[in-house]
């Protein structure tokens, strides 16, 4: 079997078995898609696509539609290259990675339509060389041009099969797919598995808290892929529905607090599995027992993942080994980075017992006055103050001079808890160079639909001049 038909030959596998029965949900339990749906969609797709040179590049931004899946087998079978493109991405951002990816075509969701709509961009194609992707994942990386990472099919596979066996997912399991198919995390936990496994899930677009517990009850999911974000915010519902059927909780796309981890269990006596993995490699770690209540804890690797860890000036890095780590960078690689089956992420991790922890990531180290600052250490300190339930520290530039900053924090915190407080309580603990020298109290730290806290947007919004606006915005 070559490497670009390993999730054709799943796929097969896949229709032989399961044919009629239920591919995919709405959230209101009506059948949207049977197997035998997805693939006759697939063929329609495919007819439509025939005059795409093998490939082209085709951007998908259609959200969490049922014919996802149909799409990407069609682009499979047509040799084209997926991009996808988050439905939050804003119209510049998507003009550029379209540029930068050199997409052939655009595939969007109409209104009213029953079929997303295919818009030709572009005639010629992108020379990939002897390994043709199968898929261009987007990272922003370090600067606020896109990138893509490429990946072929066995890649995909090799991540699919590496998340079903090591988190126990199999095709009597029911997806909730709240997350976005066009993010990694969605990718992998929920297209890929029921292509190449079988899995049924619930297709959903509404993100509002109160929705989702209530569509998990009305499905009847048994796993459901989210992110802190939600997490928070069910511990903070009242009158929540009984899941019974729910059995699987896991937690991704940014750290999960061990407060919220322990409130959750606590109200729903269902721990929550921490899940570590990156874009350019997909699953990494995964925390099997849930019930540690340790921040930054990520578990032990996965089935058929290699982690060794990597001293450095700042701590220790990880270089990650397996199947699904993925071809390198596009259009420039960085192949001590990413390549060769090998890939090396910025976090910075350390052993907690038999499982690994993160205690921060290189990118975000604050640089002040030539000593550096470790946002982890400073967030752990203030979340050790009464009444202090969430904190995000990150540097502000004091313009004198190149990348010299000072700590700031936003902190989500109990009424009656004060800056003045929270300084005093930092400078009594901390060395000079690491304590705050402002804190914003807040009601709410934005993420991104990801469930992702920038540190660089914070910093931002919070540069000099701007902090009563910005307290303002979240305020509001």
């Amino acid at each position: 079997m070559k490497h670009a038909d390993r999730l054709l030959h799943a796929w097969q596998t896949t229709i032989s078995r399961k044919g009629d029965e239920a591919a995919i949900f709405d959230t209101t339990g009506r059948i949207a898609r049977s197997f035998q749906d997805i693939e006759s969609n697939a063929r329609a797709f495919e007819a439509r696509m025939d005059t795409f040179l093998p490939g082209s590049v085709v951007a998908v931004l259609i959200g969490n539609h049922a014919d996802w899946p149909a799409l990407f087998i069609a682009c499979l079978r047509r040799q084209l290259v997926i991009l996808p493109l988050d439905q939050s991405i804003g119209e510049q951002q998507r003009d550029a990675a379209l540029e930068i990816c050199r997409a052939s075509a655009l595939v969007s969701a109409v209104p009213g339509e029953n079929f997303p709509q295919i818009v030709r961009l572009r005639t010629a194609g992108t020379n990939w060389g002897e390994n043709v992707p199968s898929l261009l994942k987007l990272t922003s990386g370090t600067t606020a041009a896109p990138r893509a990472i490429r990946f072929r099919s066995h890649q995909l596979q090799a991540d699919c099969n590496q998340i079903c066996d090591t988190m126990g997912i199999s095709d009597e399991d029911l997806n909730f797919g709240v997350v976005p198919v066009s993010h990694s995390y969605g990718f992998s936990n929920l297209l890929t598995p029921l292509i190449g496994r079988g899995v049924a899930l619930v297709m959903s677009r509404d993100r509002t808290p109160r929705a989702v517990l209530a569509d998990l009850a009305r499905t009847g999911a048994t796993v459901f892929p989210g992110t802190p974000t939600f997490y928070q915010a069910f511990c903070d519902i009242g009158d929540v529905p009984p899941l019974p059927k729910l059995r699987l909780c896991i937690s991704a796309g940014a750290p999960l607090s061990s407060v919220v981890a322990k409130r959750f269990f606590e109200k729903f006596n269902q721990p929550i599995h921490s899940f570590y993995g990156a874009s350019e490699c997909g699953g990494i770690c995964y925390d099997r027992h849930g019930t540690t209540f340790e921040d930054g804890l990520v578990g032990q690797p996965m089935q058929g993942v290699e982690v060794e860890l990597v001293a450095t000036e700042l701590g220790s890095q990880i270089r990650v080994r397996s199947a699904a780590v993925s071809d390198g960078y596009f259009p420039d690689s960085n192949p001590e980075k990413l390549g060769s089956g090998v890939f090396v992420p910025d976090d910075l991790l350390e052993r907690h017992d038999s499982a690994l922890k993160i205690v921060g990531r290189i990118s975000d180290v604050i640089n002040v006055a030539g000593k550096k600052v470790n946002p982890a250490e400073v967030e752990a300190h203030l979340l050790r103050f009464k009444g202090v339930q969430q904190a995000v520290v990150f540097g502000r530039s004091t313009g004198a001079g190149l990348r010299n900053e000072e700590v700031a924090a936003c902190v989500l915190a109990s009424a009656g808890v004060s800056e003045t407080d929270l300084l005093r309580f930092c400078r009594t603990a901390l060395s000079g160079w690491q304590a705050p020298k402002r804190i914003f109290i807040v009601d709410m730290i934005p993420t991104n639909e990801r469930g992702k806290i920038s540190r660089r947007d914070l910093a931002r919004q919070f540069s000099e001049g701007r902090e009563s606006s910005s307290l303002r915005t979240l305020a509001s």
